[in-house]
């Protein structure tokens, strides 16, 4: 690195870094998939209990850093397209040779270890941090990619963390927006973008000038790259999080091994140069692999699409299979890694290895796109199926998937995109299937919970914990059509993947899901939180205990001591005009061995809600303001304190 910053001098140049940082991400979500994807999920594979409960704790966090990548690739290539450029999905295949990226920046897929895992914290590591990579993980080649600033075609530049990347991509958006003029910079028409409309990603916004361009990367660096080292939720604090908690157990056992023996960047055929690649040649893995494959590129396939410049009802429609498609994938990616590879390697078992096609450019958006599309997963079910009539291990996971990507490729043909041409002559297309969209009748669950079967997940709602949050209407609203007479809920209307997202957004709780296609069901969150609202309730995201008896994942619980429906908010707070603060003050705090857990809540008679178990109060903002072990929280309304009891109840006579 030079102690001068290089910036973009010209449109075409800022292109190609962007499209370098989309790459970047692209990458990392695969490498840390890649490692998650390895980790041991039984205590048959040689770990205990205790261990496995860590190892799927690592496995929820590695998940949600690889979404916070797939955020940040939706960023990028928003900020492509208000810059008059196409999103980028393309990417070399794994590994990445010297000279793609700067010499400090290593990508490849590897399993799970101490070396990847040291790997993975250098790479996110803050721009003011210094420390090696992980062992094994050293550049081959030390080489210095310089800028030409008055060069036509694109240039590259160095930087030793991304952080640096994106400043110089900030810095080159704000000087270009000086010289031409904010409204000659930003071209691209915002209605080709993905907004948090169409999508629910971290931080996701559309970008239309500097403003929301650099607010975006602020964004971006904050939440992974070059965050600041004390926050708590950053890549690189999660990842040293993970590192301190395996450390512990691996003393605690030395010959503990929490990842299978993955290959180190497995290929699909015969590398012509070998070094560094194992070639996945024994079967069943290697067709597995081929059709792992496949769906990870028809998933990049579909987003490609949806940022071509279809309207906003098949975006939605190709976003959710392209995440669908990722969740299909994700037991294959995890049976490779149980499956031997090549028996010049032995005891060395396979992995998908994320190997593109050609081209990543997206389709024409017009109407015979979705026939493409639906035709490519009728190819993919189908070989899925025959692949797992000739090899009886694999057949229950080959049967589920291909029922999954038929299922999948229905929905899809039910999408439509518009001629933009208007001809006379009609494209044909596929039509879609005959489909009864009358939404099941519910069945009775007891408590006053309702049933509501799907094909793949059936769907529980219980109205007395219903806040009107309305992220259930607003997101899906053809699963959960309001305001009609009978049935309301639709699960077969959208994706898996659609489903389970909007029951995670609902705060209260009232939706709960039970899947029956071999997908994971809910798990308890790796952080125990409470959210406090402006003038409103407190939410909780753990694993709750209610006097005693699990209550799931997430509740609203009343605090402003008007709700029909104690302890759980029913919306009083809105008739009683009830006024607290979202942001109390920061209370001088000791980080937490544990952070997770089982969360007691005893709602003490006539008095406040007794709270024992591991503890970080959040403010409406985000911002932790403590952390505790036990608490007695406010469900009065009049402590002077809030969020905590000072006995006012007592004084006001409050009654439960």
């Amino acid at each position: 690195m030079t102690d001068k910053r290089p910036v973009p001098a010209s449109r075409e140049q800022l292109w190609g870094i962007l499209f370098e940082a989309a790459e970047i991400e692209h990458n990392l979500m695969c490498c840390y998939l890649y490692a998650m994807f390895s980790l041991k999920d039984h205590v048959s594979e040689g770990v205990t209990e205790a261990e496995l409960a860590a190892i799927r704790r690592w496995r929820g966090e590695i998940l949600d850093v690889a979404i916070e990548e797939m955020a940040h690739l939706a960023i990028v290539s928003n900020i492509l397209s208000a810059l008059g450029a196409p999103a980028h999905f393309g990417r070399q295949n794994f590994p990445i040779a010297p000279g793609y990226h700067p010499a400090g920046v290593v990508v490849r897929l590897a399993p799970f270890n101490a070396q990847t895992l040291d790997h993975f914290i250098y790479l996110e590591r803050p721009e003011n941090i210094e420390m090696p990579d992980g062992e094994g993980f050293e550049p081959a080649h030390r080489y210095v990619r310089a800028m030409a600033p008055d060069r036509l075609m694109q240039a590259t530049i160095d930087y030793a963390t991304v952080g640096q990347l994106y400043a110089s991509i900030e810095d080159g958006i704000s000087g270009l927006a000086a010289t031409l003029g904010e409204d000659a910079l930003f071209v691209g028409d915002p209605g080709h973008q993905i907004s948090p409309n169409i999508v629910s990603l971290p931080n996701l916004t559309v970008v239309r000038c500097v403003k929301t361009a650099c607010e975006a990367i602020d964004a971006i660096v904050r939440q992974g790259e070059g965050s600041a080292a004390g926050e708590e939720r950053s890549h690189y604090q999660r990842f040293l999080n993970i590192r301190d908690e395996y450390q512990a157990l691996q003393a605690a056992r030395p010959d503990f091994v929490p990842g299978r023996p993955a290959a180190n960047n497995p290929v699909m055929r015969r590398p012509p140069l070998p070094e560094g690649k194992l070639w996945v040649n024994l079967e069943p893995a290697a067709s597995l692999m081929d059709i792992g494959n496949a769906i990870y590129n028809h998933s990049v396939r579909c987003l490609a699409l949806s940022y071509a410049g279809v309207d906003a009802a098949a975006q939605r429609g190709l976003v959710d299979a392209g995440i669908e498609l990722m969740r299909i994938v994700t037991p294959i990616a995890e049976r490779l890694t149980m499956l031997p590879a090549n028996a010049d390697a032995p005891g060395c078992s396979a992995g998908l290895s994320f190997a593109t096609l050609r081209s990543m450019a997206a389709l024409p958006p017009e109407p015979g796109a979705i026939p493409v599309l639906v035709e490519r997963l009728r190819d993919i079910a189908d070989r899925t199926t025959l692949v797992g009539g000739t090899d009886t291990d694999i057949t229950p996971l080959a049967t589920t998937t291909a029922a999954s990507l038929n299922r999948l490729a229905d929905r899809l043909a039910r999408v439509t995109i518009a001629d933009r041409l208007a001809t006379s002559a009609p494209v044909p297309v596929i039509p879609p299937p005959t489909v009864d969209r009358t939404p099941p009748e519910p069945i009775a669950a007891g408590d006053g919970a309702e049933l509501i079967p799907g094909q793949s997940v059936d769907l529980v709602f219980e109205a007395k914990r219903c806040i009107h949050a309305r992220h259930c209407v607003l997101s899906q609203p053809d699963v959960f059509k309001a305001n009609v007479v009978g049935p309301w809920i639709d699960p077969d209307a959208t994706t898996t993947e659609g489903l389970v997202t909007v029951a995670h957004m609902c705060p209260s709780g009232a939706i709960q899901y039970r899947r029956h296609d071999g997908g994971p069901e809910e798990g308890p969150p790796p952080v125990n939180l409470v959210q406090v609202r402006e003038n409103g309730p407190v939410g909780v995201r753990a694993d709750i205990l209610l006097d005693g008896k699990p209550i799931g994942y997430r509740a609203t619980l009343c605090r402003c001591g008007a709700s029909m429906n104690k302890p759980f908010c029913d919306g009083s707070h809105h008739d009683i005009e009830f006024q607290a603060t979202g942001e109390p003050a920061t209370r001088e705090f000791q980080p937490l061995a544990v952070r997770n857990g089982p969360l007691a809540i005893s709602p003490e008679i006539d008095g406040p809600l007794v709270v024992s178990g591991n503890l970080e109060l959040c403010a409406g903002t985000g911002r932790t303001f403590d952390k505790v072990t036990s608490a007695r929280l406010c469900r009065c309304g009049g402590s002077a304190s809030k969020p905590y009891c000072d006995g006012t109840h007592r004084r006001i006579g409050f009654k439960s």
